[in-house]
């Protein structure tokens, strides 16, 4: 395995077997598929998850909101939410693309919630987060211990919400409201309405809507997730899976065994491993770029690339 896609203990293409679960999932349906399963199992008692305003009109207790500020959310922004069900998780599904801040609901988890093990998703700089509380509990008290499954998703750059906006309203001419769905892939942005339109963007129009700290990010498949997972590599409607640590193998294997996926060899599919690798070098090439530039004039000297 090349240092680009981390420390793995298997790499496979996936889907769930869930029919229904599909209709609400992103591609494959592993982060969903895989929290519900744990909470059956009871391998976690809850997962933080990134929910919408739908989710959180019918939740507010599950988003730490009150009724008072629930008519400013904006449709499309994800908000931070605890889930319990396999029916929340299904509320909840699908990629977002701007920025939720799950590690702030991290510790409210184990202590508004009462969670003895959780289940969290992020982005891989969220993994890092997650990690540095379990390495370095400043403030963050006994949460390290009840992360029961961390599992990371995939990331080039994220946008801010009025990125988003700006994306979807003035390039794709489209209102967020009557959005259904946005993603990723072939080298577009794709946009699809709640009306059966759909608009795809290039993804030179898209470069300067990013995050710019997404700029110095080094990591593009999650690699200290216990499981990691995007759609690059896989056919459509399939992901590409990293099976990373102690704990992630044994949840992927008791969902494996209980018929939870179905699966194919990553040498088997097109455009597979290959392209996985091609970007994870992209974004590293790139970022490193960012970073010596930034250390020209006194910025981020002391950091390196954690994962070579």
């Amino acid at each position: 395995m090349g240092a680009e896609l981390g420390n793995y203990k298997s790499c496979i293409s996936a889907r769930s077997t869930d029919k229904e679960l599909l209709k609400h999932a992103q591609d494959g349906g592993i982060v969903t598929s895989l929290f519900a399963y744990a909470l059956e199992e009871g391998i976690i008692d809850g997962a933080i998850v990134a929910a919408s305003k739908e989710f959180a009109a019918k939740n507010p207790s599950k988003c730490m909101l009150d009724n008072s500020n629930f008519d400013m959310i904006e449709p499309w922004r994800p908000i931070p939410a605890i889930v319990n069900t396999k029916a929340e998780l299904l509320a909840a599904a699908g990629t977002k693309y701007n920025i939720s801040p799950n590690i702030a609901l991290l510790k409210e988890a184990t202590r508004s919630f009462g969670l003895d093990k959780v289940g969290i998703v992020g982005t891989p700089c969220q993994m890092q987060a997650v990690r540095k509380a379990q390495l370095y509990p400043v403030g963050m008290r006994d949460v390290g211990a009840s992360i029961a499954l961390a599992v990371g998703i995939f990331c080039m750059e994220n946008f801010p919400y009025q990125s988003i906006l700006q994306l979807v309203e003035d390039h794709a001419a489209m209102k967020l409201e009557s959005v259904k769905k946005m993603e990723i892939g072939k080298g577009k942005f794709w946009v699809y309405g709640k009306r059966g339109q759909v608009v795809q963007l290039p993804l030179k129009v898209t470069h300067k809507y990013e995050q710019p700290g997404c700029h110095v990010c080094l990591d593009y498949v999650a690699n200290l997730g216990d499981i990691s997972t995007g759609s690059v590599g896989s056919p459509d409607g399939w992901s590409t899976v990293f099976v990373r640590s102690k704990i992630g193998d044994s949840v992927w294997g008791k969902a494996m065994a209980a018929g939870v996926f179905e699966t194919q060899p990553i040498e088997k599919v097109k455009p597979g491993l290959e392209l996985v690798t091609k970007l994870a070098n992209e974004k590293i090439t790139k970022n490193k770029a960012t970073l010596a530039g930034r250390a020209t004039f006194g910025v981020g000297k002391a950091l390196r690339n954690p994962y070579l």
